[in-house]
């Protein structure tokens, strides 16, 4: 079955959005994975919690929460509104900001157990010689880090790709703007056209297998680790 224009436009939003939100997440990630590796406040607990909440808690839950958060009435529609920025709901920025927050945990928890795996020893021998701790960050950390980073990019990725409750919720179904693929295979089978959503399902679980076969090859323990 070949894939009409609106397929191949929602496929490329899709991929869009999924790559977005992998940049977003290493770069907000990191430095919370960081902080849960290496803390010991007692708010190492409530801060992993929260983290981990999108593992827990139903989709269309979360969407509810950030569509008000990010309304005209929210807080965080209000800030945006004030620095000119208009509200995020129906927005692809929108989409972005809702898939990260949902895709947190899978980039946040590959990473802690890479950083908590190196070890204090490598990171005392780095200031022995006199690394500052950011040089050090840089130097030891992150290449020794490098399989929780492929990791939680790639399961993050892959999530964002299969994402419907939350991108429904905030996005709705706005072709071109906000249609991803699992949004529009709902469409495909509300409208009975199931050859069509066949084709995408097919193309979904196709790439999650090959997803999940990568990282149970290069990693056996990245998938386990995301708990």
């Amino acid at each position: 079955m070949t894939m009409d224009n609106a397929d191949l436009r929602a496929v490329w939003l899709t991929l869009q959005l999924a790559g977005a939100v992998t940049v977003l997440l290493l770069l907000v990630g990191t430095p919370i994975a960081w902080w849960l590796s290496r803390t010991r406040s007692r708010a190492k607990g409530a801060v992993g919690a929260v983290v981990a909440l999108p593992l827990v808690l139903p989709p269309t839950v979360i969407g509810f929460y950030l569509l008000v958060a990010m309304g005209p009435k929210g807080p965080f529609g209000q800030l945006t509104e004030a620095l000119g920025l208009g509200v995020l709901p129906f927005t692809f920025a929108g989409l972005v900001v809702a898939s990260a927050i949902y895709s947190l945990p899978f980039m946040v928890q590959p990473l802690q157990n890479a950083f908590e795996t190196i070890g204090e020893r490598p990171l005392e021998v780095a200031a022995t010689l006199r690394a500052s701790p950011w040089d050090a960050f840089w130097s030891v950390a992150v290449p020794l880090a490098r399989p929780g980073f492929v990791s939680g990019a790639i399961l993050s990725f892959a999530h964002t790709v299969g994402e419907f409750g939350v991108v429904l919720m905030i996005g709705g179904n706005i072709p071109d703007k906000t249609r991803v693929v699992s949004v529009l295979i709902y469409d495909h089978v509300e409208a009975l056209e199931y050859m069509q959503a066949h084709g995408l399902a097919g193309a979904m679980l196709a790439f999650s297998f090959i997803v999940l076969l990568t990282l149970y090859t290069l990693n056996p323990r990245a998938v386990r680790n995301v708990s």
